[in-house]
C-alpha cells in the first residue's frame, strides 16, 4: 500500500508521535500515534497538503471535526478537542477491531450476529440523530466491529448537523452517500434525514443476511437508479432460513418513500428485538420483484411524453378553432 505525502514512524506533530500509517483516502491520511503527554494510543487524521487550498474540502474537514467533538457515545468514535495545534488535523479515539467490510468479504454473516451488529449500529444512530446529526454515508467501510461485536461508527466526513451552517457549495452534493447504500431521496438530490440512515442500515442488514446487495447495476449510476425503479430480490428467496417477520423488517427499512420507513432507529431496534410481534404484510414487493424496469425505459417514457406535448397543443388549438 503506497502512502503519498505520508509521515515517517517516529515523526512528531505537537505532542503526538507517529507510530505507523493506517489508511489513506482522497481527503486525508490516518496514522496510529501516541500522545506523549499520557502515552495514550490515538488515531490522527491529517488532511493532505493540497486540501487546505480547496475551501470546500477544507470546510468539510472542519465540519467533520466539529461534529465528532460534540458526540460522546460508546458506539461512536470520539474526536478529541485540543486548541493548541500547529496545523489542521483531528485526534481521534483509537478503535480496535475490523471494518464490517472485511467481515462481509468473508461471506454471509450468521443471522444472530447480523442482527446484533445491526442493533448496535441503530443504537449509535438513535444517539446521533437525537443530537441533530445525520451520518449520510453509512456503509460497511464506516463501521468498526470488535471481537465482541461491539460497533463504532466512524467517518462523519459528509454528515449533516442541524446546529451547523448548511453546505451550499455548487456540486458538493454529488459526493453525498455511496452508490450501493445511498437512500432513494438522496439519489434524487434531496438532503435526507435520519430515515436516510435507516435505509442504509436496511441495505447493510440485507447484505449481511444474504451476502448480496438489494440494489445493483453495471455502473454506480445504474445501481443508484435501481432503487428508484425496482424491488430487491425477496430476502427469503435469497435465503429461505430468513423468517417472514425478518423479511418484513427489511422491507420496512427499505421503503422507497421515507414516510413509510421506520421513523426512528429505536422503532427498527424494537422490531429486531421482538420479531414475533411483527405483522407480515401482503406486499407488492413480493409479487412483482421479478419485473425489472430500466433507466432507458424511464427515459423513453420521459422524452416520449415531451414529444407529445406539441401534438396535444396542436390538437387543442384545432379543437378550439372548430368550435368557433
Amino acid at each position: 500500500m503506497g502512502y503519498h505525502n505520508t509521515l515517517e514512524a517516529g515523526a512528531q506533530i505537537d505532542s503526538y508521535r507517529i507510530e505507523a500509517p493506517v489508511a489513506r483516502s482522497g481527503m486525508a491520511s490516518i496514522y496510529r500515534a501516541t500522545d506523549l503527554r499520557d502515552d495514550r494510543i490515538v488515531a490522527l487524521k491529517i488532511p493532505h497538503p493540497d486540501l487546505e487550498a480547496d475551501p470546500i474540502l477544507f470546510d468539510r474537514f472542519k465540519r467533520e471535526s466539529g461534529i465528532g467533538e460534540k458526540l460522546n457515545h460508546p458506539k461512536v468514535m470520539r474526536v478529541f478537542r485540543d486548541e493548541k495545534r500547529s496545523r489542521m488535523y483531528m485526534v481521534m479515539e483509537w478503535c480496535e477491531g475490523r471494518l464490517l467490510r472485511d467481515i462481509l468479504d468473508e461471506g454471509r454473516v450468521p443471522q444472530d450476529r447480523a442482527i446484533r451488529i445491526a442493533i448496535g449500529i441503530l443504537d449509535a444512530l438513535e444517539y446521533i440523530h437525537a443530537n441533530g446529526v445525520v451520518h449520510r454515508d453509512l456503509k460497511p467501510e464506516n463501521i468498526m466491529v470488535d471481537d465482541q461485536d461491539n460497533i463504532k461508527l466512524i467517518d462523519f466526513g459528509i454528515a449533516s448537523d442541524s446546529a451547523a451552517r448548511r453546505l451550499t457549495y455548487a456540486n458538493f452534493t454529488a459526493t453525498l452517500g455511496t452508490p450501493n447504500y445511498i437512500s432513494p431521496e438522496q439519489v434524487k438530490g434531496k438532503r435526507g434525514d435520519g430515515r436516510s440512515d435507516i435505509f442504509s442500515v436496511g441495505v447493510i442488514l440485507y447484505e449481511m443476511l444474504t451476502g448480496k446487495l438489494p440494489f445493483s447495476g453495471p455502473s454506480p449510476l445504474a445501481a443508484m437508479n435501481d432503487r428508484l425503479l425496482n424491488h430487491p430480490t425477496p430476502p427469503r428467496v435469497a435465503d429461505p432460513s430468513i423468517s417472514p417477520q425478518l423479511q418484513e423488517i427489511l422491507y420496512r427499512a427499505l421503503e422507497r418513500d421515507p414516510a413509510n420507513r421506520y421513523p426512528k432507529a429505536s422503532a427498527f431496534i424494537w422490531d429486531l428485538e421482538h420479531p414475533d410481534l411483527v405483522g407480515v404484510e401482503d406486499r407488492e414487493e413480493l409479487r412483482n420483484w421479478q419485473k425489472r424496469k430500466s433507466h432507458l425505459s424511464r427515459k423513453i417514457l420521459y422524452y416520449g411524453g415531451l414529444a407529445l406535448i406539441p401534438v396535444v397543443i396542436l390538437l387543442l388549438m384545432m379543437l378550439v378553432a372548430h368550435h368557433r
